[in-house]
């Protein structure tokens, strides 16, 4: 006997940001992979897809009753509740299009047999060119060309006195914490442009071409006297949150640069205003934040030596071109049965 509900696929990405709302030829890529027995719901309520997303609706809570499948921004415990209790829950499979989880890591998740997948790398290339775009800002002293151009100034002396805030790219040094899809990205740019290249990463000592890699024990700590630029890739996690604090920022070079795309945790911020205003560091370019959005009262907006971008390093409306393949691989290997791309380590935390 047939059943009587079809098989059901569920898609929350409408956004209200317009680069973040699905397309519509990417609904119609998911409807021609999905057998004609199967029901593909797509969720008109925008979804929330900042920072780890997470949002859900009432339009959404509906369409997961009885779903197999579900493409949204994140998975939060109403919706995984909803999508899961009996009897009509049969959720199988559940994709989030932000490569941060840790908001969809409830207890009831991590102690399921649901397959969570996430958007690891989706962004990377992106996030990678922003990185590198703070890097020349410090390396070539765009920022005090930029001050010094809102003043009406012609000052030439920061570049051309004793000690000239330019540098070449091809004598300094970048340390990348965290070798996934964003470090590698950045690794190999770095590598590109001449740079000595370090990272870290937790097993292992492949990377790309070029690419001095540390492990093990104390690697972070043996990268950090040799960074000229440090990188923060790593995702925020119970065993990253707080990575680098004063003792960790006291141990990179003089006039070294911090550098986080990752989630504001990573860094202790005061410790890191402590470091800047002390005169140690060069400076910083982050993009991403301990609160969001970042409060006024913040003194990090207002240190000359601070390059703020709005948590924006990933965005690029080539990106959903890459969550694409990502989905329609990972649609053509759920129904083979084989082990979906980008599975997360729920244990991990990514």
């Amino acid at each position: 006997m047939p059943e009587t509900n079809p098989r059901r696929l569920v898609v929350h990405l409408r956004e209200q940001r317009p680069l973040y709302s699905i397309p519509d030829w990417a609904l119609d890529e998911i409807r021609a992979e999905v057998p004609d027995e199967w029901e593909v719901v797509i969720v008109d309520e925008p979804g929330d897809g900042r920072g780890d997303g997470g949002a859900d609706s009432a339009e959404a809570l509906e369409a997961v009753r009885g779903a197999e499948i579900y493409l949204g921004f994140g998975v939060p415990a109403p919706l995984f509740e909803a999508a899961t209790a009996p009897p009509e829950g049969r959720l199988r499979w559940a994709h989030s299009a932000s490569a941060g989880v840790g908001a969809s890591l409830h207890p009831a998740m991590r102690e399921s047999d649901v397959v969570l997948t996430n958007a690891a790398g989706i962004y990377a290339e992106p996030m990678a060119d922003t990185v590198l775009a703070m890097i020349l800002h410090f390396a070539r002293g765009l920022d005090v060309a930029v001050r010094a151009q809102a003043e009406r100034r012609w000052n030439k002396e920061p570049f051309e006195g004793a000690d000239p805030v330019g540098r070449e790219l091809a004598e300094q040094t970048v340390g990348v914490v965290g070798l996934g899809g964003i470090g590698r990205a950045v690794a190999r740019r770095a590598v590109a442009l001449g740079m000595t290249t370090l990272a870290t990463r937790r097993s292992g000592t492949g990377g790309p071409k070029g690419v001095e890699v540390l492990s093990g024990e104390g690697a972070l700590h043996r990268l950090l006297p040799r960074s000229d630029y440090l990188v923060l890739c790593v995702p925020q996690t119970e065993e990253t949150r707080g990575l680098v604090g004063a003792r960790e920022l006291a141990m990179l070079r003089d006039g070294a640069v911090v550098i986080n795309v990752a989630r504001g945790g990573v860094v202790d911020e005061e410790a890191l205003v402590d470091a800047l205003r002390g005169g140690r560091l060069r400076g910083a370019g982050l993009d991403v934040f301990a609160r969001e959005p970042l409060p006024d009262s913040s003194p990090l907006w207002h240190l000359p030596n601070v390059l703020i971008t709005p948590h924006v390093s990933g965005a690029s409306p080539r990106f959903w071109r890459r969550q694409m393949d990502l989905i329609v691989e990972n649609l053509r290997r759920y129904q083979r049965g084989e082990t979906l791309r980008n599975t997360v380590d729920k244990r991990a935390g990514y």
